[in-house]
């Protein structure tokens, strides 16, 4: 993978905004490392970044973590705003008006995702913004751990070529805050405690090792059980989550 500074990732958004035209940055942030580095990064351009948390019946402590990274934030960075917009009616709405109360958990939490968008993208035309994403390389080109136009719907993706260890890396040396670096990752979008790695039967470091195997980086002749296990896990999120990661079907 390209060595790259979060100097290299700051004059990339900076330039893509200037190349469009474009005068703001908007964030949402979860209370994850992922949106915590992509809005420092933001604010280090200089443009205006707005940052927004989307509580939608979220847990306590993610909707703390959010508000605290918001408000470093805004400490730190004079071009940044803060704002939080809670879209738990508007879920509920849709949820008991528009869709079956018993609908499956899955698609109650990709309806969460969608709405979070599309609040994200009503700020950024207000604004005459980018939506700027979070998702790093492994989730978004790996094994598709996002909402099509949920958490997928984005201007630009600063941070999708990078792994998960990269951007803990990156997030501890620009300083965010300890208590974000150091939880465990979560989409916050289930009623349980439910966290990324359980989703995905492994650990990002495990997830990381079996997409740089598959990609000719690491080259070993003969591969352990485990390995092995790690690979099949891999390849098969690879697969089931592949129409997410490739162009829409266009007909003939």
């Amino acid at each position: 993978m390209k060595n790259r500074t979060a100097q290299d990732v700051v004059n990339w958004i900076k330039k893509y905004a200037d190349d469009n035209s474009r005068t703001c940055l908007v964030v949402g942030i979860s209370g994850g490392v992922d949106s915590a580095l992509v809005s420092t990064l933001c604010a280090m351009t200089g443009i205006r970044t707005v940052v927004l948390g989307l509580p939608l019946h979220s847990k306590p402590e993610l909707t703390s973590l959010s508000d605290a990274h918001g408000d470093w934030l805004t400490r730190k960075f004079s071009n940044v705003a803060h704002d939080r917009i809670d879209l738990s009616l508007a879920y509920d709405a849709m949820r008991y008006a528009a869709a079956d109360p018993d609908a499956s958990q899955l698609s109650l939490a990709n309806t969460k995702a969608r709405l979070r968008m599309t609040a994200l993208y009503q700020v950024a035309a207000e604004e005459g913004g980018l939506v700027v994403g979070t998702g790093n390389l492994v989730e978004d080109f790996g094994v598709g751990f996002f909402t099509k136009y949920g958490d997928g719907g984005v201007d630009i993706s600063p941070i999708g070529n990078m792994m998960k260890t990269e951007v803990w890396a990156m997030a501890k040396e620009l300083g965010v805050l300890k208590e974000i670096v150091e939880a465990a990752p979560t989409d916050g979008l289930w009623e349980d405690a439910r966290t990324d790695e359980s989703q995905l039967g492994m650990s990002y470091a495990e997830l990381e090792w079996a997409m740089r195997y598959d990609t000719g980086i690491h080259t070993l002749q003969v591969l352990t059980p485990e390995q092995d296990h790690r690979l099949a896990v891999y390849r098969e999120l690879h697969k089931k989550n592949l129409h997410k990661m490739v162009p829409i079907p266009v007909g003939p």
